[in-house]
């Protein structure tokens, strides 16, 4: 990968305004351009942040001078230049844009650079070759990421450019362009390749890791500008083995299943591979269709071969185990590569156990003998009951049997369910309950989730896929009013501004809702940018806290560093303890105080060491008398830390004297009551009450080794009560140094501190867990106990579980 720009013609344009596209082209790239922009925009700002502390990190554990003060030098550059980087980066975005419809011979000596030909040879350096490395790294991982995506946007930018599909490599905005762009803005910071370097992993964590979601959203902003609409993913069939041959020949005999599947989709809900593709173990590549006029437009070149989903049974993803950092009811996308048609399989399998148990429990269930009603009959009668939601009952089983009770009065005979509506009853009442388990009675959002009953059912109905597709448009509103009232919310947790905005969506859907699932992304999208607009309220405020609590740190590393090079200075010298007092307390703050203000390669440092070598010389071996220079020097510098005049001249009087501590008692006892009471520069008395515990245990010691490691925002639940009730908190910030970690509520605020020490004995008891990634998000968690439980009930407790999120 090169660290040039995409073209390196001086006369390229470097803006969308100079690069005379037409019209629509520019408003499509305009609108790409945007959208990164604003996703990245917090990624960044995080990743700068990180990459101050790492450095400062770094600089307090170099073992040579050398070392730190390349490091030292690196943070103050950076702090003069971090501005800099973010309009850089998105400058090199544009200008990436702008050369979209290039000469194809520039763009071609580009892409040799960036793909690193290895018929091309350069003398490089190794530092370059290094960076390269890394970038080039990062960009592949994340294609492979977003293969679906990647192929789609090709297809797209192709349009765009009057040309066949563009490759990965010379993609607008794709994952090697970022990082080209990112490896150029870099150079505006003027930091040295080793900080460089640090850079771009913290760029990989924290930015690119969630650059795949942001490829699929650029997908689905290019489909709503009218570039290429409907483009869908098509596999290819070939030989079929003879498990999918078993499949087709099950399907022959019971074609009725093959409507209960859910659709499949692709990025960005483009569309749909249709539903007799067969099952997922037949997919071995695919074409990309184009739909609507623009197709007609540009030739395409030739689509690449891969599979955009997991083939076979859904398999336990890794990555799934990592902490989970996002806000409350944000969209994540831990789950969304999971392949629907291998969960949904999976689950009617479940439910067919779980209906072989119950028929032997109970043979001849009344109604098993009556005709079904349609599905379209059950969504019509579904409706009539959301128009008066007053007047519906709450129970998913109550809705069911008033459906059928209705059926029998208008039909004169009984009614029943088909098995696959059945079937759609029970799992949402499953779900239901497993929340009503995590929601708290009494939160203002809990009458929103019961009203939400209904529509939801509706949707299940029609759309099986809201059952095992995480991102269902459905399934996420769900999630944000179910966390809103969820029971780890402490009462100052919840915003009351957020009520307003659920109930409208609520409301929106409840209304307008009638089958299509757009009503859904509507409410979704009103509510999200209410609580995009809550996140960063919260992400200001908790800033805040994290740069007070880092400024507490600078104050605890300087006490830290004025104190050991006080005790290197005193050593074993013979010198009153009254006066070795006063030097430990008094004067250790003036150090502190110095060295935190003007850091130590300032004179007045130097200053005040050698201030510390006369006192000490002058309380050993100087005279009753003293130093009058001495005395005035030490009086100043005693009341910077807040010491009176008239204290300050006492203490002065005794530490440039070599009196014994016989002398004058009485006045020696009075200074020393006083400066008992006196609270000392970053003093923590929270901190100094803390009693001092036994060693860590072999499995303490481990929880405290992965605390020390563990991203920041990773949320950790606290058990509060014998009942096993929790509360969840936000690990913000950590010091390495003071062993210190700052947590905050979900609005940010700050509500206390603990050492990571006592920390990792709370995990070890019991009495606290690290949130993890599949845990996040609250329905997810509660399908995942409905699924647990299915299986039990369906006696297959050792079987993978189908969670709709690909987990086990």
């Amino acid at each position: 990968m090169s660290v040039t720009t995409p073209l390196n013609d001086a006369t390229a344009p470097r803006t969308l305004a100079a690069a005379g596209l037409p019209r629509r082209v520019r408003k499509a790239l305009e609108g790409a351009l945007a959208l990164v922009s604003v996703e990245l925009d917090n990624y960044l700002g995080a990743m700068l942040d990180e990459f101050e502390q790492e450095l400062f990190r770094l600089a307090d554990r170099a073992r040579n001078p050398g070392s730190e003060s390349n490091f030292v030098q690196a943070l103050r550059t950076f702090r003069l230049n971090r501005s800099d980087l973010v309009p850089q980066l998105m400058l090199e975005l544009e200008a990436s844009l702008a050369a979209l419809r290039a000469p194809p011979s520039a763009q071609g000596q580009a892409s040799a650079a960036t793909t690193g030909n290895p018929q091309v040879l350069t003398l490089v350096e190794d530092a370059t070759m290094d960076e390269d490395g890394i970038l080039r790294e990062i960009a592949s991982r994340q294609e492979g990421r977003a293969t679906l995506a990647m192929h789609l946007l090709g297809q797209r930018f192709g349009v765009l450019a009057g040309s066949p599909a563009i490759d990965a490599a010379r993609l607008p905005l794709g994952p090697q362009s970022v990082c080209r762009a990112m490896r150029t803005a870099s150079h505006a910071l003027d930091i040295g390749v080793e900080s460089r370097e640090l850079l771009f992993r913290l760029f990989d964590r924290m930015v690119m890791g969630h650059y795949a979601p942001v490829l699929e959203k650029l997908d689905a902003v290019l489909d709503r500008e009218g570039v290429l609409p409907g483009l869908t993913y098509v596999p290819m069939r070939v030989r079929a083995t003879a498990r999918q041959q078993a499949h087709e020949a099950a399907e022959n005999a019971a074609p009725g299943q093959a409507a209960s599947r859910p659709r499949a989709r692709g990025a960005g809900e483009a569309g749909s591979g249709g539903p007799g593709e067969g099952p997922a173990e037949g997919r071995q590549g695919g074409n990309v269709r184009r739909g609507g006029a623009a197709a007609d437009d540009h030739g395409s070149g030739p689509a690449e071969p891969g599979a955009p989903r997991h083939q076979g049974t859904a398999q336990p993803r890794p990555d799934l185990q990592r902490p989970h950092t996002g806000w409350m009811a944000e969209t994540s996308s831990a789950f969304e590569d999971s392949d629907e048609q291998a969960d949904y399989q999976a689950l009617q399998q479940l439910m067919a156990g779980r209906r072989a148990l119950i028929g032997k429990l109970r043979p001849g269930q009344p109604g098993a003998g009556a005709p079904p009603l349609s599905t379209d009959d059950v969504f019509r009668a579904l409706g009539t009951l959301q128009a008066a939601p007053e007047a519906s009952p709450r129970n998913l089983m109550d809705i069911r049997q008033s459906l059928l009770a209705q059926a029998r009065q208008k039909r004169g005979k009984g009614a029943s369910l088909s098995q696959r509506d059945n079937d759609t009853f029970e799992l949402l009442h499953m779900l239901y309950g497993q929340l009503e388990g995590e929601i708290s009675r009494d939160a203002p959002a809990g009458a929103l989730l019961r009203r939400l009953q209904l529509p939801l059912l509706r949707v299940a109905l029609q759309d099986p896929a809201f059952f095992v597709r995480a991102a269902h448009p459905a399934r996420q509103l769900l999630n944000t009013v179910a966390e809103a009232a969820a029971k780890w919310l402490d009462k100052d947790d919840f915003d009351p501004q957020l009520l307003p905005p659920l109930q409208q969506a609520v409301s929106h859907v409840i209304d307008k809702y009638d089958g299509d699932d757009a009503v859904f992304e509507d409410s979704n999208r009103a509510l999200q940018a209410h609580l995009q607009a809550q996140v960063r309220r919260a992400e200001m405020l908790e800033r805040r806290h994290v740069e007070a609590a880092r400024g507490k740190e600078k104050l605890e590393v300087a006490k830290m560093r004025a104190g050991k090079a006080l005790a290197d200075m005193l050593g074993d010298q013979r010198i009153p303890k009254f006066s070795r007092a006063l030097l430990n307390q008094a004067w250790a703050d003036v150090l502190t105080l110095t060295l935190l203000r003007q850091g130590e390669d300032s004179p007045e440092w130097q200053g005040q060491l050698d201030a510390t070598r006369r006192i000490i010389h002058a309380c050993g071996h100087g005279s009753e008398a003293g130093d009058p220079a001495l005395a005035a020097h030490i009086e100043g510098a005693l009341s910077q830390v807040g010491y009176h005049a008239e204290e300050a001249g006492i203490i002065a009087n005794r530490l440039t004297s070599s009196r014994s501590d016989e002398d004058d008692p009485a006045s020696r006892t009075e200074l020393a009551m006083k400066l008992k009471a006196r609270t000392r520069l970053g003093e923590d008395s929270a901190r100094e009450r803390r009693p001092d515990l036994p060693p860590r245990t072999p499995e303490e010691q481990a929880r405290y080794e992965q605390l020390r490691v563990i991203p920041f925002g990773t949320f950790i639940e606290f058990v509060t009560n014998q009942q096993g009730d929790v509360i969840r908190r936000r690990l913000s910030w950590f010091s390495p140094v003071t062993d210190n970690a700052l947590f905050v509520n979900q609005r940010g605020q700050r509500v206390g501190e603990h050492s990571l020490d006592a920390l990792a004995r709370m995990i070890v008891a019991g009495q606290a867990h690290i949130v993890t990634a599949e845990r996040g998000r609250l329905v997810d968690r509660a399908w995942q106990a409905a699924m647990r439980t299915l299986r039990s009930f369906a006696g297959r407790g050792d079987a993978p579980a189908i969670t709709g999120d690909g987990l086990p």
